[in-house]
C-alpha cells in the first residue's frame, strides 16, 4: 500500500489525498493492533542498509541520550483521534501498532515551533543545539512530503523569482518580504487570501506546474517551515531563502547556504543581488539544483524512511523511565 501514496494527481504535482485517506482507515480499522512480532521482523532489514547513515539519521531526529520521566505522558493504548490534525494521527497510527500499549508517549501535532520542557514527539521543532526534547517523526506528510518531475530545464525557465501563499498575521516575516519586493520587476509574488491589508498584493493561484516555469522560486517559512522547499529541490528551479529556522524530517538544519539553495538575508535587501549574479552564473546555479536534487532522493526509498522512524521511536521509548 505504501507505493501507492508516492502516485501523484495527473497534471498537479500533488499526493493523492483521496488515496491517503483511504489507505490510513484500512491500517486504523484492520491493521492496527500491536504485532511484537512486527519490530523485530522490521529491524532484521537493518543489514541491507548503510548502517552508519541510518545511525545518523536516527540520532539526529531523536537527540535524548538519558532516560527520562514519562510524567505527563499516556499509554499507547489511550492514544485516540479527538477531532484534531487527522493526518498526524493517520501517519502515527502506522507506527503505533509496532510498540507495546503500555509504552508510554508525551506528542504535541501541529506546526510547533517552541521546545516542549518534556520529551515529545513533534513533527517541527525550532533548529538549535538544544532541542533534545523535541523528537522529530514524519508527520501530515501528505502535505510537506511532495515531490515533482520537472521536465523543463533551467535554462528554459523565466528569469523571475517566483511565490504564491498565505499571509496571516502570525507570519510578519511574509508581510515583511512584500513590503519590500511587491513591486520589484524581478519578482511574481502573490498572495492568494483575503487576510493582507494591501489588496494589491492579492493574485490569482498558480499551480506548482505554473511556478516550475520559473528559474526562482521563493521558500519563505509560514507558521514553522516552508511547506514548498521540498518539492522545489526536487525541480530544475532553485529556493531561494533565508537561512531557515524550523526543521521537520526533511532535515532543514542540515541544509547548506549557496550549495542545497540561495542564501539571502533576514531583511531580504540583497534578493536583487543574488538573483542577478546567479541569473548571471548559471553553472553555479546548475550546481545547486545538482546538490539539492542528490539531498531530496534520501528521502524517495519508502522502507528505508519507515525503518529510520521506527527506530526514532524504538529509541524514543527505549529511553523512558518503565
Amino acid at each position: 500500500m505504501g507505493s501507492i501514496l508516492s502516485k501523484r494527481i495527473s497534471g498537479k504535482h500533488k499526493n493523492n489525498k483521496l488515496t491517503y485517506y483511504i489507505i490510513g482507515y484500512l491500517v486504523k480499522w484492520f491493521y492496527s493492533g500491536y504485532k511484537p512480532k512486527y519490530l523485530k521482523t522490521k529491524l532484521k532489514s537493518l543489514n541491507q542498509y548503510n548502517l552508519t547513515y541510518i545511525e545518523k539519521r536516527v540520532n539526529y531526529y531523536n537527540k535524548l541520550f538519558r532516560i527520562y520521566s514519562t510524567k505527563n505522558s499516556i499509554p499507547l493504548s489511550k492514544f485516540k483521534y479527538i477531532g484534531q490534525f487527522k493526518t498526524y494521527y493517520l501517519d502515527f497510527l502506522k507506527f503505533k501498532r509496532y510498540f507495546s500499549p503500555i509504552s508510554k508517549i508525551h506528542y504535541e501535532f501541529g506546526d510547533v515551533i517552541h521546545i516542549p520542557k518534556n520529551p515529545t514527539i513533534v513533527k517541527s521543532r525550532p533548529i538549535s543545539s538544544y532541542n533534545e526534547n523535541s523528537v522529530l517523526l514524519n508527520l501530515n506528510k501528505i502535505r510537506h512530503f511532495t515531490f515533482v518531475k520537472d521536465s523543463i530545464s533551467f535554462t528554459n525557465k523565466i528569469n523571475q523569482l517566483v511565490w504564491r501563499g498565505k499571509i496571516t498575521k502570525l507570519m510578519p516575516h511574509r508581510e515583511a518580504f512584500f513590503n519590500i519586493h511587491q513591486n520589484n520587476s524581478i519578482c511574481n509574488i502573490g498572495a492568494v487570501n483575503n487576510y493582507v491589508n494591501n489588496k494589491d498584493w492579492i493574485k490569482p493561484r498558480l499551480t506548482i506546474e505554473e511556478q516550475l516555469q520559473y528559474k526562482f522560486i521563493l521558500s519563505i517559512e509560514g507558521n514553522d517551515v516552508a511547506t514548498n522547499l521540498k518539492w522545489i529541490m526536487s525541480s530544475n528551479s532553485v529556493a531561494v531563502m533565508t537561512k531557515p529556522k524550523y526543521e521537520t524530517w526533511f532535515m532543514e538544519g542540515t541544509l547548506i547556504p549557496n550549495y542545497h539553495y540561495i542564501c539571502i538575508k533576514d531583511d531580504y535587501s540583497d534578493l536583487n543581488e543574488r538573483l542577478e549574479y546567479y541569473i548571471n552564473n548559471p553553472d553555479k546555479t546548475l550546481q545547486i539544483i545538482q546538490n539539492a536534487n542528490k539531498y531530496v532522493e534520501q528521502f524517495k526509498n519508502k522502507k528505508q524512511e519507515k525503518l529510520i522512524a521506527l527506530l526514532v521511536l524504538k529509541k524514543y521509548f527505549d529511553l523512558s523511565s518503565k
